[in-house]
């Protein structure tokens, strides 16, 4: 099988990503993740650009990297200064890093406009630059940035610049689609010849902002590229890289080119997800491979053949990637879907299929007035289970009242006052919040604590307001969803109504509810010597 070296750049070009901004530790526990992945080399950024760089640079060797190289970004030296004098390629030497990734110009608009200088005198920045770092003893990749821009003004001299890099000793020329205006079959042309004329590994580093980055990258390995560049989750200045979490899948299990471990591959959706919660963006759940929704189906036809094989509706089996199958239900659902939702459940139930016929019209009906269960499977589950009849309520509201008291320059004051039913008790209580929501979620734990003690390992970390019907005004029916976790796995609720209170309160009832049941689920399968369910 053919191979290609893997190179990262999310640490220096995906960091550009607006709203992106990596700390030093930031910077080395995704490094550590993706030696740990297998990844060949890690770009961790430019240490002559900030000093947070150069701290990156001194404490990533105490990390023991067992796979990973951690190569030094920088660009070839300034017009008319000797390498050995140039602050940029002496802060790379002072980085200690074992490769260096230069980048110059292979454009001569950019040359003669951007640098101000000749085109003999940038061959002569490229060539001297990279010998200069080859006699220091590092390894060398020249990044030809504008190639194909370049290439397309003036073939003769952007090849040139590949000649002066080749000429300094440089490992690995990369050709870039800085602007990523190239499109596949334009690029993959350029890439054959490129590979045709020089002996040296040829890579490629495409941005996207055309769309076409993914698509460039694998045409130029099938044009014979052998070195990948790009970021995770497709992170990068304006429309971002190449996404590896789609390049390396494609390649790996589509194109038969070795890339990462094939177990290895197993963790991109785990791989994915970490990055994305280090900076602090939320995952897409439409991202190819490794998105939430990437392996959702949602309509009845598309079930019922996935219930044959899945095949008919997968183009890979989502454990490849980390992934994993889900089936939605909605207003579009047919019964299919509602039977593999009530067998993943693990019900059991011996009349299942007149359980979700009923479901199914409960659906229907209760999407009508707003509900969605898409994205909040706890209270779908609980909709099953009631229509099961093999479900007790662990509570039941007999009254509810909420005040909110508002001053002018004084914060808001709510109370919540609150009487349940739990079994053959009542329990009378009230508590206060910042807001009525918050009371009523304090007044709920207070009634319910003492009955049900894991309510006390549950907290609320999402809650969301869409307004369904706009055109109503203030009289507009709601949703609210709420997220919960209990700090080892976390599930949704919703609620539905023109009364925001009574919308979150069948979201929150809903959230305790669920969050007891699987917590007595876990006990019982603790009990009896199984594995918890999921």
């Amino acid at each position: 099988m053919r191979a290609v070296t893997v190179y990262d750049t999310t640490l220096r070009d995906g960091a550009q990503t607006e709203g992106i901004s990596f700390s030093a530790e930031d910077k080395l526990k995704i490094t550590l993740k993706l030696d740990r992945m297998g990844f060949h080399y890690v770009e961790g950024g430019w240490p002559g650009s900030n000093p947070k760089d150069m701290e990156y640079f001194v404490r990533v060797r105490e990390l023991g990297l067992q796979h990973a190289t951690v190569t030094a970004f920088g660009s070839t030296r300034r017009k008319n200064t000797r390498p050995a004098d140039d602050e940029n390629l002496a802060a790379i030497l002072k980085s200690g890093v074992k490769a260096a990734t230069l980048f110059g110009k292979s454009w001569d608009f950019h040359v003669t406009r951007a640098l101000g200088t000749s085109l003999e005198e940038n061959l002569s920045m490229i060539r001297e630059s990279v010998a200069y770092l080859r006699d220091q003893g590092l390894e060398v990749v020249y990044d030809a940035e504008h190639f194909f821009d370049g290439y397309k003004a003036n073939p003769a001299y952007a090849l040139a610049t590949l000649e002066a890099a080749v000429a300094g000793g440089a490992a690995v020329l990369v050709l870039c689609d800085t602007n990523g205006g190239a499109l596949p079959w334009e690029l993959q042309a350029v890439v054959e010849l490129v590979c045709k004329r020089f002996s040296v590994p040829v890579g490629i580093h495409a941005h996207n902002d055309g769309g076409m980055a993914v698509a460039n990258t694998l045409m130029a390995v099938q044009a014979g590229a052998t070195h990948v560049q790009g970021t995770i989750n497709g992170y990068g200045e304006r429309c971002g890289n190449a996404d590896l979490c789609a390049v390396l899948p494609n390649l790996s299990l589509k194109c038969g080119v070795n890339t990462i471990p094939e177990e290895k591959l197993r963790h991109l959706v785990e791989l994915s997800r970490y990055v994305s919660e280090i900076a602090n963006m939320h995952p897409n759940p439409q991202q190819p491979y490794v998105g939430m929704s990437a392996f959702s189906h949602k309509g009845g036809v598309h079930v019922s053949a996935l219930m044959k094989d899945p095949l008919t509706y997968e183009h890979i089996n989502p454990e490849a990637v980390g992934n994993r199958r889900r089936v939605l239900v909605s207003e579009l659902s047919g019964l299919s879907n509602l039977l593999y939702k009530i067998r993943e459940l693990n019900l059991d139930l011996p009349n299942e299929g007149e359980v979700a016929r009923q479901v199914l019209g409960q659906l229907k009906e209760l999407e009508h007035q707003g509900f969605q269960f898409e994205s909040a499977e706890g209270s779908f589950e609980l909709l099953v289970r009631r229509a099961a009849n093999g479900y007790e309520k662990p509570f039941i509201l007999e009254s509810l009242r909420i005040l909110t008291e508002l001053k002018e320059n004084r914060a808001v004051h709510s109370e919540a006052t609150i009487k349940l039913r739990v079994g053959e008790k009542i329990v009378h209580t009230a508590a206060e919040g910042n807001g009525p929501v918050n009371a009523l979620d304090n007044a709920l734990r207070k009634a319910l604590e003492q009955f049900y003690p894991a309510i006390k390992g549950m907290r609320l970390i999402d809650y969301k307001v869409r307004v369904i019907n706009e055109a109503a005004g203030t009289g507009a029916v709601v949703r609210v969803l709420i997220e919960t976790s209990d700090g080892h796995r976390s599930w949704v609720t919703l609620g539905v109504s023109p009364n925001i209170i009574e919308a979150s309160w069948q979201a929150l009832a809903d959230s305790f509810a669920y969050g007891l049941l699987k917590k007595n689920a876990a006990a019982g399968a603790s009990a009896a010597g199984n594995p918890a369910p999921d």
